[in-house]
Parts: C-alpha cells; sequence; structure tokens
C-alpha cells in the first residue's frame, strides 16, 4: 500500500493541480466533488484530467480513510441497519460487493452507495468516481492492479478477500451519516 499511495495517488494528485493551473478560474473554490460533478464543463483540454486524475485523486482520498490498521470491525448502528434493510443481511452484502468487484473486467472500482437516498452496488471503470452520476460514496474498493499486485500477485480474489478485514467501518458509517442528513 505505501507504493500504492507513494506513487500512484501522488501521480494523480500532481496531476490534478496540474490540470487546474491552466484554468484556475475555471475551478474557482470548487470542492473536488464540485470539480467532479461538473467535470463536463471544463475546457475541452482539461476535461479528461479532471475525470481521470480528479477521479483518481478524489477514490484514493476516499480509500485510505475507508481501512484501518484495527482488524475485524463490524458495522454498527445506523449502516448497519441500512445494509441489512437493502441487501438482507451484512454478509450478504459482502457477499454481493465482493462477487461484484471480482468480476469486474480490468481496472476499476467496487462501491457501496447512496442513490436517492438508498443504498446500493455500482461497479465505475477507471479512475471514473460515483460522484459523476451524483451518486454519494459510503464505502469503495479499488481493484486495479496497483492495488495488490505487489501482496497477491494477479489474486484479486484473495486481495478482496483480505481487504474485508481492515474495512473502517466507523468511517464509512460517518460518511453514511453525513450523507443522510
Amino acid at each position: 500500500m505505501q507504493l500504492h499511495h507513494d506513487k500512484h495517488h501522488v501521480g494523480y494528485t500532481n496531476n490534478l493541480n496540474a490540470a487546474l493551473e491552466k484554468h484556475p478560474d475555471w475551478a474557482g473554490s470548487k470542492s473536488i466533488e464540485e470539480i467532479l460533478k461538473t467535470y463536463s464543463t471544463a475546457p475541452d483540454d482539461i476535461k479528461n484530467a479532471l475525470r481521470n486524475h480528479g477521479g483518481g485523486f478524489y477514490n484514493h482520498s476516499l480509500f485510505w480513510l475507508m481501512m484501518t490498521p484495527k482488524k475485524d470491525q463490524a458495522p454498527s448502528g445506523a449502516v448497519a441497519d441500512a445494509i441489512t434493510e437493502a441487501f438482507g443481511s451484512v454478509d450478504a452484502f459482502k457477499q454481493q460487493f465482493s462477487d461484484s468487484a471480482k468480476k469486474i473486467f480490468g481496472s476499476g472500482w467496487e462501491w457501496l452507495v447512496l442513490d436517492n437516498g438508498k443504498l446500493a452496488l455500482t461497479s465505475t471503470p477507471n479512475q471514473d468516481s460515483p460522484v459523476t452520476q451524483g451518486k454519494i460514496p459510503i464505502l469503495g474498493l479499488d481493484v486495479w492492479e496497483h492495488a495488490y499486485y505487489i501482496d497477491v500477485g494477479p489474486d484479486r480474489a484473495k486481495y478482496i478477500d483480505n481487504w474485508w478485514h481492515i474495512v473502517n467501518w466507523d468511517d464509512v458509517a460517518k460518511r453514511f451519516d453525513s450523507a443522510k442528513k
């Protein structure tokens, strides 16, 4: 994960900043969420950079917070109740999320999102963010090979199964509670 953070995330950050420097008047004081929601209105020469590098920056910024060194936490409170309501149980949710993440072709992300007030699963290719689709990310998993290849080689399934042991459910609960307001 150190290489993932120090090289990939830093690269997205630097490339996003370089794109924004080309048109500071367009970005103004927009948050990264606002930039992603409106990237299609940006000047043509930076649209792709905002989508790709802005998405990479944003997705990874969330990703690091969604993990913890505290092993095997469990969701509780409102987020656990909402997951159970939407998916039948927390275990059923984990299975559906994992199955979907394992099926992503190539590079992308698996997400638990709030979509029109309801929890749902969605996958995004490359560094696309659910924010560009009007959805609020609650939990996300990077399934690009750079996220796991050094640790488990090409075994995406093992990476996904291992990831559940370090999900930061406190962070997920905060994100869910904030999105529901």
